[in-house]
C-alpha cells in the first residue's frame, strides 16, 4: 500500500533517491500522527489490538479504499470497522477566523475532541498528521512520541480525561464518544486509571512546554474558548509565552508556508 502512494499525492516533498517507490514508513507515521516505532510494529503485527481511530488514521494516510479499510480492521482487530464518523463542519465564519490568524496555531474541535478545522500554523506546530477528522486526544495515549512532544504530558493528558468525562455526562449515548473512551481505556493504563478515578474538569487555559522535533523546546499559553451557538464546538488557540518561542513559532510557520507554496 505504501508503494502506490507518491509523496506529492499527500502533500509531502520528495527529497533524495528512493530505493522503492511510494511512501517511506516515516512518512506514513508522520501522516497518521503516530511514532515510527509504533508504525513499524503495526506492519509487523506486534502492537496488540490497536484502536479503531488510529487504524483509520493509517488508512487515511495510505489512501485506502473503503474495502481496504474494512480489511485492515479485520486483520488488525478481528472485527469490522465502525461506520465512518463524519464530524459536523465548523462554520464558515470560524474558518475565516482561523485563516485570519496566520502565525497563531488555532483549530476547532467538537465535544469528542475531533478536529473540525485548523489553520496552517497548527500544522506547522503539530505536523502534517494533524488533519481534519483526526482526534486530538487519542495520540496523547496511543502514540509514544506524544510523551516526548508534550513535556507536561501528565497534566495535559489528565486534563483531556477529565474533559471527556464531563462531556460524556452531556452526551451519554453518543456512539463515537463511547467508542473513543472504550478504545482509550483498552489501549492505555494511564487513561484507564484516570478515567476510573472519576476526575471531571473543563480544560480552558494554561501554559505548557513542548519539544518540537525541529525547533526544540517552546513554552506556550493555551486557551480553549466555547463557541456560543449550541454546537459544543471549541476554538483552541496557542500563543507564545516568551520571546524565544515567538521567534521559533514564526520560523516554523514561515517554513510551512514555503512548503505549501512549493506543493
Amino acid at each position: 500500500m505504501r508503494e502506490r502512494v507518491r509523496p506529492q499525492d499527500v502533500g509531502l516533498p520528495e527529497f533524495g533517491q528512493r530505493r522503492t517507490p511510494g511512501l517511506r514508513r516515516q512518512e506514513v507515521a508522520q501522516l497518521a500522527a503516530v511514532s515510527i516505532d509504533w508504525y513499524i510494529r503495526l506492519e509487523q503485527g506486534r502492537v496488540g489490538v490497536p484502536g479503531t481511530a488510529v487504524l483509520d488514521a493509517v488508512a487515511q494516510a495510505l489512501r485506502l479504499s473503503e474495502a481496504e479499510r474494512h480489511h485492515l480492521h479485520l486483520i488488525a482487530r478481528g472485527e469490522a470497522p465502525p461506520a465512518r464518523h463524519v464530524p459536523a463542519p465548523a462554520s464558515q465564519s470560524l474558518r475565516k477566523l482561523l485563516e485570519s490568524m496566520p502565525t497563531t496555531p488555532a483549530w476547532i474541535v467538537d465535544f469528542r475532541f475531533d478536529v473540525l478545522a485548523h489553520n496552517a500554523a497548527a500544522v506547522a506546530l503539530f505536523g502534517p498528521g494533524f488533519t481534519v477528522g483526526t482526534n486530538s486526544t487519542e495520540p496523547l495515549f496511543v502514540d509514544p512520541a506524544a510523551r516526548d512532544f508534550q513535556l507536561d504530558w501528565d497534566r495535559i493528558a489528565r486534563e483531556h480525561v477529565g474533559n471527556l468525562r464531563a462531556n460524556l455526562a452531556r452526551h451519554p449515548d453518543d456512539p463515537r464518544l463511547l467508542r473513543l473512551i472504550t478504545d482509550l481505556r483498552r489501549a492505555s493504563s494511564d487513561f484507564a486509571a484516570w478515567w476510573d478515578d472519576h476526575t471531571v474538569q473543563q480544560r480552558t487555559n494554561g501554559t505548557k512546554r513542548v519539544l518540537h522535533p525541529a525547533a526544540g523546546v517552546m513554552t506556550l499559553h493555551y486557551d480553549v474558548l466555547a463557541v456560543q451557538d449550541g454546537s459544543e464546538q471549541r476554538l483552541c488557540v496557542v500563543t507564545p509565552a516568551d520571546a524565544h518561542t515567538e521567534e521559533t513559532l514564526r520560523s516554523l510557520v514561515f517554513q510551512q508556508t514555503k512548503l505549501r507554496a512549493v506543493n
